[in-house]
């Protein structure tokens, strides 16, 4: 930030043409600025008030009739005075008044520059700015509350109660080394240890969420696999309820990936339906199956289909289901008989379908879901999406791991609380209470301008 801070402008809408658009102006000049350029007076207003005017081009010409919402300094979202022009969604309009607001010595902003300015101003901490855009960005219910659980300070809330008790416990470790000739301990070893224990668990329980919370975030994979012609195409319009899969009686149809969206209980699914895997000559087709392999690995769900009427085809899908959750125990396999309508007798562990008539398949969605939540609970488990919070958590489960075994191990104090420090620090940084002007500004450069 500039030692004298400048005024800055954006469009905080989305481009294109809409019915309202709003312009934001942020920094000590704003009302100042807005003023030279606005119909009516505006020294005396008071905060959180909305007035109706014209907004006047640098020769008198009308540009728009608007609604400017004032903000008083320490009462908006980045904690300066702060304005925002409710105009009509002309991109004419838009272009306007923002070429206005320059000539009056406001700057365009940079991107994220209104929400960085709400951290530098302590409205926000990083974790909650980060929110931000993740709330921005977000494509489902369960997407959306992560990240409003994070925006709220949830995740802030539970760092702020590690580390401090992780900070008590350094303080009392290296007030010791102040008193190494005297052979005086202040800091219990038996209850460090415990500390230590306690917030390694808690960290890597937190780190072990990302999973979930990216998958969350950007949509869950799910990979609809199985031999050719036992109906994967036909499941995959089924669950979309649309016909977007081309479906025939001749095998090996399917010779590309096709991947589309579905949202089952505010969780964006995005279901992929796969080349049917079998031995072939046809290049072409070999090439899909190649790809269908790929996407196996990627996704977090795999549904394996077999074909009811086939007895040699449930045997070999009831194998390779087996096979795969040995192969990726991280992945969830749910083995699905389709074509029940021709031969209903039920295979145990095993999902029963009729992908053509729709028998079977919101027990599957059920499935679907509990397969991603489990027993989880958004409303008040903490959840990590982001990547950068990620990476801190493992580092910090890392430091405490060489803390917990220096305790072990009889190493001395100076060593341990370095560790203990090196956790902190990790911590720290997911709030934004150690950070670099390098990481503000690779953070902040993803937002969008006006954010």
């Amino acid at each position: 930030m500039n030692s004298k801070v400048e005024t800055i402008c954006a469009l905080a809408t989305g481009n294109g043409i809409g019915a309202i658009s709003i312009i934001r102006i942020s920094g000590p000049d704003s009302r100042n600025a807005l003023s030279q350029c606005f119909s009516k007076k505006l020294d005396t207003i008071a905060s959180h008030t909305i007035h109706f005017g014209t907004i006047n081009s640098t020769d008198e010409i009308a540009i728009d009739e608007v609604l400017v919402s004032y903000f008083e300094h320490g009462r908006s979202f980045t904690g300066e005075e702060s304005i925002e022009i409710s105009c009509h969604g002309s991109p004419y309009v838009q272009q306007q008044i923002l070429q206005v607001l320059q000539s009056q010595g406001c700057r365009m902003a940079t991107p994220g520059e209104f929400t960085k300015r709400a951290f530098m101003n302590g409205k926000l901490d990083l974790s909650q700015a980060e929110a931000v855009a993740d709330l921005i960005a977000a494509q489902s219910k369960k997407a959306h509350q992560i990240a409003l659980s994070q925006l709220k300070g949830n995740l802030s809330s539970d760092l702020k109660v590690l580390r401090e008790q992780l900070m008590n416990f350094a303080s009392l470790v290296e007030l010791e080394l102040d008193f190494a000739e005297e052979d005086v301990e202040f800091a219990d070893r038996t209850q460090l240890k415990e500390l230590v224990s306690r917030v390694f668990l808690t960290v890597s329980k937190l780190a072990d969420s990302f999973a979930l919370g990216n998958a969350l975030k950007n949509g869950v994979p799910v990979a609809i696999v199985g031999a050719p012609n036992t109906g994967k195409s036909t499941l995959l319009n089924q669950l979309l309820g649309e016909d977007r899969a081309i479906v025939s009686d001749e095998a090996g149809t399917t010779r590309d990936v096709i991947e589309e969206t579905l949202n089952i209980e505010g969780i964006l699914f995005r279901l992929i339906d796969t080349a049917g895997i079998r031995e072939t000559t046809q290049s072409i087709e070999a090439m899909g199956i190649e790809r269908s392999q790929k996407k196996i690995k990627e996704a977090a769900i795999v549904l394996c289909l077999g074909d009811a009427s086939d007895e040699k085809n449930i045997a070999e899908t009831k194998a390779w289901s087996s096979r795969l959750i040995g192969l990726h125990p991280d992945k969830k396999v749910l083995l699905l008989i389709n074509k029940v309508d021709l031969n209903p007798e039920s295979i145990p562990d095993s999902i029963s379908i009729s992908a053509k008539g729709g028998l079977g398949i919101d027990t599957l969605k059920k499935e679907m879901v509990h397969a991603v939540l489990g027993e989880l609970d958004l409303e008040n488990d903490t959840i990590i999406a982001n990547a950068r919070h990620h990476e801190a958590l493992l580092k910090t489960a890392e430091a405490l791991e060489k803390a917990d075994i220096g305790l072990d191990d009889g190493t001395t104090s100076d060593f341990i609380a370095m560790d203990i420090r090196q956790a902190m620090f990790h911590l720290g940084s997911i709030t934004g209470d150690i950070s670099t002007d390098d990481l503000l500004g690779n953070i902040f450069s993803k937002f969008c301008i006006g954010k």
